[in-house]
């Protein structure tokens, strides 16, 4: 078994027991795969072990590996976008992880309309209150209700957070419960034009306390690719 083979089932496995301590079923929860950190060679190799959702932070690497990797792929944007770079990404996503402004929600309203298509986003929320994170605040999401209702072509689909960094994923436990309580409360309020359904949370180090709190998107990375040959530096 190669050392990414390996990686995966170990990644696996973490999720299923998370799921059955949560009384989920694993179909609930997508494994979202951060390649940030390995070359497109190494993504490809993943892709045919059949994780086909693949994350970035970069807009720019997205590009190149949408462009090197086979269309079967689902491109996640995971980190920050600038609204400049929205025209070249809204074609190749499937969900954009990371809306932290109006400024940005309306960016992209404005260029799903001029390339006629959809966009489906999650709303960031910086439910852990780092300063250094991005994301709306908690107090801000009730106020973002009026602006969701006006979209049509961007769909708002669920929401997002980074936890706070730390070896203890227990302490990231309210940070993701107040997420799923900013969606139910929000979902609540926009009614059926908007199908909140996703929790992107969770990452290497904490995505069991992300799955029994109610993610339905966790986003890994060092999980995967630390010690696999060709990795870059995480």
């Amino acid at each position: 078994m190669s050392t990414l083979a390996g990686r995966l089932q170990a990644v696996e496995e973490r999720l299923r027991a998370a799921c059955r301590r949560a009384g989920r079923d694993r179909a609930e929860v997508a494994l979202v795969a951060v390649t940030k950190t390995v070359p497109p060679e190494v993504a490809a190799e993943l892709v045919r072990m059949g994780v086909t959702d693949l994350g970035e932070s970069r807009p720019q690497e997205l590009w190149r590996k949408a462009a090197a990797l086979p269309p079967s792929v689902r491109w996640h944007l995971v980190g920050h976008l600038q609204r400049n770079k929205a025209e070249r990404t809204l074609p190749l996503v499937e969900l954009i992880h990371s809306v932290d402004s109006l400024r940005l929600l309306t960016a992209l309203e404005q260029e799903a309309a001029r390339q006629q298509r959809a966009a489906d986003v999650l709303l960031e929320v910086n439910t852990s209150g780092e300063v250094a994170k991005h994301g709306f605040a908690p107090d801000e999401v009730p106020g973002l209700v009026p602006h969701v209702a006006a979209l049509r072509r961007v769909r708002v689909r669920g929401l997002m957070t980074m936890a706070a960094d730390t070896n203890d994923p227990e302490v990231c436990r309210p940070t993701f419960a107040e997420l799923r309580r900013l969606r139910e409360r929000l979902q609540a309020e926009v009614g059926d034009a908007h199908q909140l359904e996703h929790l992107s949370m969770g990452m290497s180090n904490d995505f069991e306390v992300a799955i029994e709190e109610g993610a339905t998107l966790i986003r890994v990375g060092s999980a995967l690719f630390e010690g696999v040959p060709d990795e870059g530096a995480d």
